[in-house]
């Protein structure tokens, strides 16, 4: 009987044995994890694209909490998750939808522009302890040797300029360092990726290439996410400065036309510019057929026609919650950190080292598996010490590209102004 008792408490060692080691993480997988959450430790972090001021609107969440992660509501970003994450700088997006293109559309999206700009200088003098508005990259490295976050305020979507350019200046003086030409339909100043009613591509009018002036001499980044084909080239030929992509993936590795191809590719980096790679799932790989999400999604779109002209934000809110409801009964399979990192591998082949960077757009859509809020963001430093890059090359990709991009923006601007002479 002892002996029956001492062989099963030498297979009980034997099998706890095996599964604590099970348990445990490879010795060479914890010291990649250390180097790589030293090197994000380093080095200036940046993500070009958040909507957290969606968030900002809500009296009732407070960006100076911390919110656990995981539910809609909470959000992905706060103050403390972006230090947990090691975020030291992000670009919070002031955004308006497309509407009518009239006065009275014009006018309620530049009220609703200042609005978003005033609640973002007041989180600034809210939380002066934790964070800072920055308006150069100078600000960023200051604000980083202070233990501060910073957040620099991009503007998403033109139509907040209307037809008015003295709108530019406005907005410049109020913090905007970026303007995405447009977002998801066309509009005065370029026509979008994603708008074909009007089947032709008819790129960047005239006013939009006053617009791109206007952003050359003021020294704001010109923002080619989101617009069509037609309109990116016509950017970059009338440009003077380097332009970004703030939240776009490659086309090679997902056809969406959201993203860039490998010749958009070649001409940003030629250009000077940057492409941040975006975490939307459905940029980073094409979901899976789904007729029965469709035919319910099919349903709604028939039932509410559109959300232009609704003013009534309690019955936005309704129509909010049955988009929602169709996600969470039928959900897509997320994209993961590597499916994500191949984007960064391809965008580096093609348009080199010098021209990638991260727009996450966290609490606008983004996020992959593995890293869905701005607490995870050491993961994908994580990928990229696995997949080799050298801890110069982690930090062009994280803050050094659109640093340099966003100075060199600064002194075209500044050579412009050296320049001008009135008539």
């Amino acid at each position: 009987m002892r002996r029956k008792n001492l062989v099963y408490f030498l297979v009980l060692i034997l099998v706890s044995g095996f599964w604590l080691s099970g348990c445990r993480k490879n010795p060479d997988e914890e010291n990649l994890e250390a180097r790589a959450r030293e090197i994000h430790e380093r080095i200036l972090t940046v993500d070009t694209h958040c909507d957290t001021p969606f968030q900002l609107l809500r009296s009732e969440w407070d960006i100076g909490l911390r919110h656990e992660p995981g539910s809609r509501e909470n959000g992905q970003v706060d103050l403390p998750r972006m230090k947990e994450g090691g975020l030291d700088a992000a670009f919070f997006a002031v955004y308006y939808g497309q509407e009518e293109r009239t006065p009275e559309g014009y006018a309620r999206a530049r009220e609703q522009a200042l609005v978003y700009l005033k609640v973002l200088h007041r989180m600034a003098e809210d939380y002066s302890d934790l964070v800072g508005l920055a308006v150069s990259p100078e600000d960023a490295y200051r604000l980083e040797k202070e233990g501060k976050r910073a957040i620099f305020i991009g503007m998403e979507n033109g139509y907040q300029i209307g037809k008015d350019l003295s709108l530019l200046g406005l907005y410049h003086k109020k913090g905007v360092r970026y303007v995405t030409l447009c977002h998801s339909q066309d509009n005065d100043i370029c026509d979008s990726s994603t708008d074909r009613l009007h089947p032709e591509d008819n790129g960047l009018s005239d006013f939009g290439k006053k617009v791109v002036a206007e952003c050359n001499r003021l020294g704001v980044m010109v923002d080619v996410s989101h617009i069509s084909d037609r309109s990116f080239y016509d950017v970059l030929e009338v440009s003077s400065a380097p332009v970004i992509a703030s939240h776009s993936c490659t086309r090679a590795l997902c056809d969406s036309p959201r993203n860039l191809t490998d010749e958009m590719l070649g001409a940003l980096a030629s250009n000077g510019g940057v492409i941040q790679v975006c975490f939307v799932s459905s940029f980073v790989k094409k979901p899976d057929p789904n007729p029965e999400r469709d035919k319910a999604l099919a349903a709604i779109q028939e039932k509410y026609q559109s959300w232009k002209g609704v003013r009534d934000e309690a019955f936005r809110a309704k129509m909010r919650q049955e988009y929602r409801e169709i996600f969470q009964k039928y959900p897509t399979e997320m994209a993961t950190v590597a499916e994500l990192v191949d984007h960064i591998d391809h965008a580096v082949r093609v348009a080199g080292i010098d021209h990638v960077g991260i727009g996450t757009d966290f609490d606008g859509g983004g996020g992959v598996e593995g890293c869905n809020d701005v607490s995870q963001l050491p993961r994908i430093t994580e990928e990229l010490v696995r997949r080799g890059y050298s801890e110069e090359e982690i930090q062009k990709i994280w803050g050094g590209n659109i640093m340099r991009v966003f100075k060199e923006v600064i002194d075209v601007s500044a050579k412009s102004q050296n320049d001008y002479q009135p008539e």
